[in-house]
């Protein structure tokens, strides 16, 4: 049953994806009300917001998945397919990659940039062709993982709760755990951890699945002796292992708003283009039916054995 939520699932998200800004910005205002709530500046207020918005929905949704799945096998199903339709995200993310990509082989460096600044943020005005590919990748990169595999895993281990309880921890992450400001205080240092210790496994899992569908030997190479360079240590291992399976360099000095941003290199080839963005989109679609033959493998496995 599993495996046939994911599928229906990663099929709604297909057909009929949730609009990106939509789901930010609910998951934003309800961040900014346990914020206005518990924030006094100290680390066990952001521990007690973080239990408050991710572990007790997530303890929710698990008693009600155990009561369906003894009570009601169908809407257990159904339960499943919804929440995984909410947590991941695949479209969420792919129509700004691809788009930019379209732009980048139209020659429309300008619509490239525009579309760029929209997808992560930023300034993007100084930024050649070769560095918008190398930060459209990069972002690809990190968001296949978690905003697919990462979900998928834990989903696979703990049902709808794992799902959430990720989606959750990630958006929590990305509120407070990246803020530095005197206000805000030890406030986001528990959300970080607590993310980064969640999202240990996944991330290792989905650099194998990277390596293993690519350039193998290349991935390792670079993930062992590049990704710890990264500050991020997570999107470091990512982003060197998928560097190194299609054979391109990411990272490095990039134009901005103050001159140029430091950044290691990672990855080994050549320099990022509309080629290699093209590579990337194979990369994580082989990446995607790979996790989705291995649960069909589990699930067989399970079948025969019960």
């Amino acid at each position: 049953m599993t495996l046939f939520a994911i599928v229906l699932a990663l099929a709604l998200d297909q057909a009929k994806p949730l609009p990106a800004a939509r789901v930010e910005a609910l998951l934003g205002s309800f961040g900014q009300f346990l914020e206005s709530r518990f924030n006094a500046g100290e680390h066990h207020h952001g521990a007690a917001a973080w239990a408050v918005g991710a572990a007790l929905p997530a303890a929710v949704v698990l008693v009600l998945q155990l009561v369906l799945d003894y009570a009601n096998p169908l809407l257990y199903f159904l339960f499943c397919v919804a929440v995984l339709y909410l947590t991941m995200g695949f479209r969420q993310f792919s129509h700004f990659f691809t788009d930019i990509h379209i732009a980048l082989r139209m020659g429309e460096l300008d619509n490239a940039r525009k579309l760029l600044a929209e997808w992560r943020g930023g300034a993007t005005e100084r930024m050649g062709s070769t560095e918008v590919a190398r930060v459209a990748i990069e972002n690809a990169l990190v968001s296949s993982h978690r905003h697919v595999f990462a979900p998928l895993l834990w989903f696979a281990v703990f049902g709808p709760a794992g799902a959430l309880l990720y989606r959750l921890a990630l958006s929590f992450r990305n509120q407070w755990g990246d803020r530095r400001d005197t206000e805000f205080g030890d406030f986001g240092v528990f959300t970080a951890r607590a993310f980064a210790l969640i999202d240990w496994l996944p991330v290792r899992a989905t650099a194998v699945a990277f390596a293993v569908v690519g350039d193998f030997e290349d991935a390792v190479y670079c993930w062992r002796n590049q990704a710890r360079r990264w500050a991020d240590e997570g999107a470091g291992i990512l982003l060197a292992s998928g560097a190194g399976a299609i054979g391109v360099r990411l990272g490095m000095p990039l134009r901005d708003d103050g001159g140029m941003a430091d950044r290691p290199e990672l990855g080994v080839g050549d320099e990022a283009d509309a080629d290699f963005m093209q590579s990337t989109i194979g990369l994580v679609w082989r990446t995607l039916v790979v996790a989705v033959f291995l649960l069909a493998l589990l699930w067989v496995a399970s079948w025969v054995g019960s």
